[in-house]
């Protein structure tokens, strides 16, 4: 597994994140087993979110239920959540207060003194800057969140928070997937008339995190569109999976490392969320961080996925 220091940080993180959002109904042994996989695959990064689960908190809870860390087993992860969104409605809130309960009620839940990185999960339409910028200060003031960054922002968003932001914002998590990348696949058709790929969506968001150090986090690598279900063995891309096929007998590898080494082999350095509770998902999916596709590899797959490549 790659490791890299997270720009505008001092955090060591792995090529793949493992995503804690579904182990709200398993068991303790299932937790630990699922986070001992990651472990033993090189990953360092733990992501939660204040939502997850069947109740506020609920998954994070779960989690420290689980492993009920040690102050040294805590310092050998990275540990990331998110606020902002409320479940009721639902509907997104960037307030001072909100934040504030929010990572308070993580930390509680968690067990923990501090969270390593805060993600703003999904755009707040009524954000004030001025009030996320008092939380952050606070936070990183008191050592109760390390580093901060967003999710689901497009580059507008991102610079608004960013002229009031003291600190630098180091990651915006956003969905990705080799059937579901308008982040990439635009720039390839760039201004091709009647092509709806070529058609901007997100601003340049790709480009813009590479020209401001933000780490993308990809979310959903192997869901075909937004939670459809995957495209991994899937009848509906028959092209892309004989694809995948080929290369993970040509690597030695299974299929879900594919999907993950198109996304690292891109040169933004991005990071792989994974959200299966699978010890042996995970473990699957961690390979591809060591496998370092070729340039015409890369584009077959995108190809094969139904973009054009002019």
């Amino acid at each position: 597994m790659r490791t890299f220091t997270l720009p505008g940080t001092e955090l060591s993180v792995s090529d793949v994140v493992l995503g804690l959002m579904r182990i709200q109904d398993t068991s303790d042994d299932e937790v630990r087993t699922l986070v001992s996989a990651a472990r033993d695959a090189g990953i360092t990064l733990l992501d939660h979110a204040d939502i997850y689960g069947d109740r506020l908190h609920g998954c994070e809870r779960r989690f420290a239920e689980a492993l009920r860390f040690t102050a040294s087993e805590r310092e050998q992860w990275v540990i990331q959540s998110k606020a902002g969104i409320v479940k009721d409605g639902p509907y997104f809130d960037f307030s001072y207060a909100h934040i504030m309960e929010s990572v308070h009620g993580s930390l509680e839940a968690l067990g923990t003194g501090y969270l390593d990185i805060l993600l703003l999960h999904r755009p707040d339409a009524l954000v004030e800057p001025e009030e996320v910028a008092r939380a952050f200060d606070e936070l990183s003031a008191s050592g109760k969140v390390r580093a901060f960054g967003v999710s689901n922002h497009t580059p507008r968003q991102i610079d608004l928070l960013r002229k009031y932001v003291a600190q630098p914002l180091v990651a915006n998590q956003l969905q990705l997937s080799i059937t579901h990348a308008p982040m990439i696949a635009q720039g390839i058709a760039a201004n091709m008339q009647g092509l709806p790929q070529s058609v901007s969506r997100d601003d340049g968001v790709l480009d813009y995190c590479r020209l401001h150090d933000i780490t993308v986090q990809a979310w959903s690598p192997f869901q075909a569109n937004f939670f459809d279900g995957p495209f991994l063995g899937s009848d509906r891309y028959p092209e892309l999976n004989a694809v995948i096929d080929r290369l993970s007998a040509q690597y030695g590898v299974p299929a879900e490392a594919i999907a993950v080494a198109w996304i690292t082999r891109h040169p933004a350095r991005m990071q792989v969320v994974l959200g299966t509770t699978s010890p042996d998902r995970v473990a699957a999916a961690a390979q591809g961080s060591d496998v370092t596709l070729t340039r015409a590899e890369w584009y077959e797959l995108v190809r094969a996925a139904g973009y054009t490549v002019p």
